[in-house]
């Protein structure tokens, strides 16, 4: 599951446990729904304008920060996925490259059978290159690597949260259920406390980069769920954005860019990129670095 399910949030549930078990949710969580109308719709044209793409197998997309890729309950135009076939007439286009509803940058939607199959294998076998660009919290002195499992966070308020997991404390007791990821960060410049950094995964975990982000001390700025109080995230879903919101946060959104796709391991002899958007670009400016 991904940020895309914002609704499905609220206190974890009571926990069941034995002496050789992590502690685990029973769930499922209740689901908060926004009210009809609350999500912000793409128009015609700023769909059109976000298209860099666009042939017989391929559509890439430079999505807006505040847009889920895939369908919700208001409309076709509220998401991504909706407004693509609205627009296209591609009711079978296929989302193999998506992004979490408050990333930005580059998605790929496949067009045909044979392209949609192609391209989901060489997602699953990472026969492809992403590159992010983010902006954290503090000034990152060097490129760090970090190689730390993943695994869900069962002591946050978010049901939804990751976090890296480490090994069990006690020899032979069983530990908490994680999987691999590793994520290289390259710190492109730093000022006024902050650091736009180059982002590259070497797999493909849930919130990856912001849950690597936080662990190494540097969340990403906006970043309701991995930054200064995941409750946050919870006060968003029911109050929206607000003057409190934005003191704590910084900005209404994760700083997180997908800056390029290279799919020619795939069979695509493309690489694509997406230029950093104006409200990240804005901020590095009042931050004093040059976006």
């Amino acid at each position: 599951m991904s940020a895309d399910a914002a609704e499905n949030t609220g206190p974890l549930p009571a926990a069941r446990a034995d002496a050789n078990a992590y502690a685990k949710p029973a769930g499922p969580w209740p689901r908060r729904e926004r009210p009809p109308g609350a999500m912000r719709k793409l128009s015609p044209d700023e769909l059109a304008a976000a298209v860099l793409h666009a042939d017989a197998q391929l559509l890439v997309i430079n999505k807006p920060g505040d847009i889920p890729c895939h369908p919700s309950k208001d409309g076709p135009w509220s998401s991504l996925s909706g407004a693509v076939r609205e627009h296209f007439g591609d009711a079978t286009a296929h989302l193999v490259f998506r992004l979490d509803r408050e990333t930005s940058g580059l998605v790929v939607y496949a067009r045909d059978p044979a392209t949609a199959r192609r391209l989901q294998m060489a997602a699953q076998n990472r026969r492809y290159e992403k590159t992010y660009l983010a902006i954290l919290c503090g000034e990152m002195p060097a490129p760090v690597i970090v190689d730390q499992p993943l695994g869900d966070d069962y002591d946050s308020p978010v049901a939804i949260k990751s976090r890296v997991v480490p090994p069990p404390e006690i020899p032979g007791r069983a530990s908490q259920p994680s999987q691999p990821a590793v994520t290289r960060f390259e710190p492109l410049a730093r000022g006024g406390g902050f650091t736009l950094a180059r982002v590259r995964t070497e797999t493909g975990r849930k919130h990856q980069i912001r849950a690597h982000a936080q662990w190494l001390g540097h969340a990403l700025v906006g970043d309701k769920i991995y930054g200064p109080d995941a409750r946050l995230f919870l006060e968003f879903i029911e109050t929206g954005w607000t003057p409190a919101l934005a003191s704590r946060l910084l900005l209404p959104r994760q700083a997180l860019h997908c800056e390029t796709i290279d799919l020619r391991a795939a069979g695509v002899t493309r690489v694509f990129t997406a230029p950093l958007p104006a409200d990240m670009a804005g901020f590095l400016r009042g931050a004093g670095m040059n976006a």
